[in-house]
């Protein structure tokens, strides 16, 4: 009798587990990206501040997830009315393709897959069910497709050009956000140098080589071996340049940042992580490597997130701002949120200004808020996904 009890107890406690879980891709994203709000308030001078910024972010996963960017929704961290509110003038939107079951910042294999799950659970194409490449593309339809039904307020960010006209549109007045596309990890290349140009001429700007695990373009922070630049890897990296597709160093490892520093001819990024001075982190800058992603004319995107800045509050941000700026100069840091990527935040787009709030209390000069809020991002940018000139 005891044995039957326990078996019917663990039955219903597989039934509560299951009723539990998350089912649907509403459900499934409205527990990974979170908003848990700590204590913060916004002045009216950050107020008034935040209305004249043009905000840039380097770094949000809103194409991962089954969600009309359009509609201001109550899940995730970004959509365009949130942006809007915000004073966004460009939101970057990273595709991701691939990530490791089991995730965590020390150690993962590239043997499992958890978006694969996603990807059928929202009823994507069946394209994108065996293809890391062909999720990439998806991801640049839909940005493209929200852009087109947008009516004129989200545009999708190609060239040099398409900002200058972005900036001096929304300098009249207008309503109008960029979106740019960025990959996070070249393993949607599937192996084939040739598919760089596929993904250039699909719309995508920069693209960080390595996500969770190593790939055959590189070792990750988080990886199992942690090398450096693969043979394919340096091609891959000259062809970007080449392209003007920005390298994006975030999730790589300390052999690959070395080694891309080392070749580098153009700016790198680093769009969204922290710094070890402020958050000793698996994930994080060391000052070297500050140093030289700035010596490019790069600049580093401070993220909102715990793995970052080691809480979730504004002044953290702001803190790790400051390190930045104190090694390397203020032309050389910026955003990074992580928005929608599988994160909690204390705030989401809309309340953005709650930085602005933080780098005002930790003494930043409106000109250096306007540098970090938006400006130092935009630059960098509007440089890099220019074509090399022969």
């Amino acid at each position: 009798m005891k044995n039957w009890i326990w078996i019917g107890l663990a039955v219903i406690a597989v039934v509560c587990a299951v009723r539990a879980a998350p089912s649907t891709p509403a459900d499934i994203e409205r527990s990974q990206n979170r908003v848990v709000p700590v204590p913060f308030s916004v002045s009216s001078a950050a107020e008034a501040l935040q209305k004249t910024l043009d905000v840039a972010d380097m770094h949000a996963d809103s194409l991962l997830w089954k969600r009309d960017i359009l509609e201001r929704s109550d899940r995730g961290h970004v959509d365009l009315p949130r942006l809007i509110e915000g004073h966004y003038a460009l939101q970057v939107f990273s595709s991701v393709t691939k990530s490791p079951a089991g995730q965590n910042f020390n150690s993962n294999s590239a043997d499992t897959d958890t978006v694969t799950g996603l990807v059928k659970i929202q009823e994507q194409p069946m394209r994108t069910w065996d293809s890391l490449l062909q999720r990439s593309l998806y991801h640049a339809e839909k940005l493209r497709g929200f852009a087109q039904a947008s009516q004129g307020q989200l545009r999708l960010i190609t060239s040099p050009e398409d900002i200058d006209r972005l900036l001096a549109d929304r300098k009249q007045g207008e309503t109008v956000v960029g979106g740019m596309l960025s990959i996070e990890g070249l393993h949607d290349l599937e192996g084939k140098i040739e598919n760089l140009d596929v993904l250039h001429d699909a719309g995508f700007r920069m693209a960080g080589l390595t996500h969770f695990f190593d790939n055959d373009i590189a070792g990750s922070m988080h990886g199992l071996n942690k090398g450096g630049l693969t043979p394919l890897g340096r091609q891959v990296v000259a062809r970007m340049e080449a392209l003007g597709m920005i390298v994006d160093l975030a999730h790589a490892s300390h052999a690959t940042i070395a080694d891309v520093l080392a070749m580098a001819r153009r700016a790198v990024v680093f769009s969204h992580g922290g710094v070890l001075g402020t958050c000793n982190v698996n994930r994080n800058l060391t000052d070297d490597e500050i140093r030289g992603i700035a010596k490019t004319g790069g600049v580093i995107g401070i993220g909102f997130f715990r793995g970052a800045i080691c809480s979730t509050e504004p002044k953290d941000v702001a803190r790790a701002i400051a390190y930045v700026r104190d090694v390397v100069g203020i032309d050389h840091v910026g955003l990074g949120s992580d928005f929608d990527g599988g994160t909690t935040v204390a705030f989401d787009a809309s309340q953005i200004a709650a930085v602005t709030q933080a780098l005002l209390d930790a003494g930043f000069a409106e000109d250096d808020i306007r540098k970090v809020m938006g400006g130092n991002v935009l630059r960098v940018l509007r440089a890099g996904i220019a074509p090399a000139t022969p």
